[in-house]
Order: C-alpha cells, then sequence, then structure tokens
C-alpha cells in the first residue's frame, strides 16, 4: 500500500466507532505532521458524519498545537528574534497566521520610520521618529479601557485594532526599532514593560549589557515617553515593589516572551477560559525544562 492510499484508509477509519480504533488512528495521523493538514480539510469537507468532522477538527488542532510547542522548544533553546517567540504565541491561537505576514506589515511600519531616520541624528531623535509614526501616524495606544482582554497580548491583534498593553506594544516597538538597526532591548517591570535604548557602539561588541550601557529608557504604553532611572525607582515605589538591578537592565528574549505566556494565561483566567488556562499552561511549561 503506497503513502497515499495509507493516509486515505487511516482518514476513512476517523468514523469508527470504536474509540480504540480511533486513537490508534489519531496517533498514525498526528505522527504524520502539519503535512497531513490538507487532507484532513478536505476529508471534513467530503464527510458528511459529524462525528468524523469533530475528529478531524480536534485532530487539525492537535497537530497544529504541537507543531507551535515543537517551534517554541526550538526558539527557548535558541533565544531567537524577540517578533519570532511572539509569532509563536500568537500563532498557538490563531493557527493560520502566518510568519510572513506578520513580518510584511512591521516591515512596513519601519520603511515609514527609516524615510525619516538619517545618521546624523542623536539617539533621542531617532525615537522621536518612531514615535511620530508608531503612535501619532498610525495611531498605535495602550488600550486602556479593556487593559486585561487577551487579545492585547497577541502581536497579531495588536496590529489589527492598533491597541495593546505595554508588553505587546513593547514588543513591536522593540522589533521596528531593531530592523531600523536602533540598539533597543526590553525590560520587564512588576505590572509594566518598558525598553532600554543601549550605547550603540556598546550594542556592537556586547552579549550582556550593564545599567551602564543604557542611554536612557522608553515607555512604550506612554507613546514612547522618555524615562531615566529615577522615573523608574518612582514607579517601583509606587508599587511597593523591591528595587532590583534586574529592573534596569534588558531581559533576554525568553523571559520576555514567557512573561507573555504569563499575561495571557492571566486573561484567560480572568475570563473562566480553562481550557484556554491549561492550552497556555503547557507553553509555558517548556521554559521549565
Amino acid at each position: 500500500m503506497g503513502n497515499d492510499d495509507k493516509i486515505k484508509a487511516l482518514v476513512h477509519l476517523l468514523e469508527d466507532p470504536d474509540l480504540r480504533v480511533y486513537d490508534s488512528v489519531a496517533r498514525n495521523l498526528i505522527e504524520l505532521g502539519p503535512d497531513i493538514i490538507p487532507e484532513l480539510e478536505a476529508a471534513w469537507e467530503q464527510s458528511p458524519e459529524p462525528l468524523k468532522q469533530q475528529r478531524i477538527e480536534n485532530l487539525i488542532q492537535e497537530i497544529q498545537s504541537i507543531t507551535v510547542r515543537d517551534g517554541l522548544s526550538a526558539w527557548i533553546k535558541n533565544d531567537k528574534s524577540l517578533l519570532e517567540g511572539a509569532f509563536l504565541v500568537a500563532k498557538y491561537q490563531y493557527p493560520e497566521l502566518n510568519f510572513m505576514d506578520l513580518d510584511k506589515k512591521i516591515a512596513n511600519i519601519s520603511k515609514d520610520a527609516w524615510l525619516e531616520l538619517n545618521k546624523n541624528l542623536t539617539a533621542l531623535e531617532n525615537i522621536r521618529v518612531i514615535n511620530y509614526v508608531f503612535y501619532k501616524n498610525l495611531k498605535f495606544t495602550g488600550n486602556v479601557t479593556n487593559f486585561y482582554a487577551p487579545q492585547n497580548n497577541f502581536v497579531n491583534m495588536v496590529l489589527e485594532t492598533k491597541k495593546g498593553n505595554p508588553l505587546s506594544l513593547g514588543i513591536l516597538y522593540t522589533a521596528i526599532a531593531r530592523r531600523l538597526g536602533l540598539p533597543v532591548y526590553g525590560i520587564s517591570l512588576p505590572k509594566n514593560f518598558i525598553l532600554a535604548y543601549i550605547d550603540p557602539y556598546t550594542a556592537e561588541s556586547t552579549v550582556e549589557f550593564s545599567e551602564d550601557h543604557v542611554l536612557f529608557y522608553i515607555n512604550p504604553f506612554r507613546k514612547g515617553a522618555v524615562l531615566n532611572k529615577a522615573d523608574i525607582e518612582n514607579f517601583l515605589r509606587t508599587q511597593k515593589t523591591e528595587i532590583r538591578k534586574s529592573y534596569f537592565v534588558p531581559n533576554k528574549n525568553s523571559e520576555i516572551i514567557r512573561n507573555l505566556i504569563t499575561n495571557i494565561i492571566l486573561s484567560f483566567e480572568k475570563l473562566g477560559y480553562k481550557d484556554k488556562v491549561s492550552r497556555y499552561q503547557v507553553l509555558l511549561d517548556l521554559f521549565e525544562i
């Protein structure tokens, strides 16, 4: 039996009422990975059986989920681009999301800013250009009226609605800045997220940054407002939080994405979506392996 015939035979058995048969068939189909999804979608369209359709839907979701989990696991080990990590987190909720489409939108925003930049601008002037394009022209803003909504954490939804929370806006802001060659990195604070603009000469030669390498800080939730160390200290005092050195230096990308997933879990918990909490907990657990 050829591979195509084997797949068709397995798909046909999805309507078998015996759960033992279904479990065996499902395992075999899942092992085939995302390449089997078009075949499953075609079978769903051709089947009049509700049971078979439901089982196919479940299988497709499981295959897509496994693919994202494997992708995120590999991403954690390599600590790749922040945007790629945020994309994988969003794809877990929106399986049809395509990275090239997402990246193209970031590229278009970056191009608008690039047209206004030149080598003679200071670091502060560079940030003013990004702020003008991102907040004034394109109208990105913090979602203050629905701050804890889950969609605020998904970069594709933030690009669509132009509303987000400090973390998602910061991730997009960082992606734009880095595409423009500007040394902007994220810092997670208690109940907030800010950005650090690193001295460009340091950024070229240093892997791990210290507080001395930071020229200034940026608040992505407040239209890119520029901050200094004292501003951050004052914020931490209002939060009655211990002032730690880690709050003044960039985080690893993996730490930022872990916090993003934690935000999503908290948002779904507030809404009582236990199944979605459980699904994203699986992603969070990947960071502990």
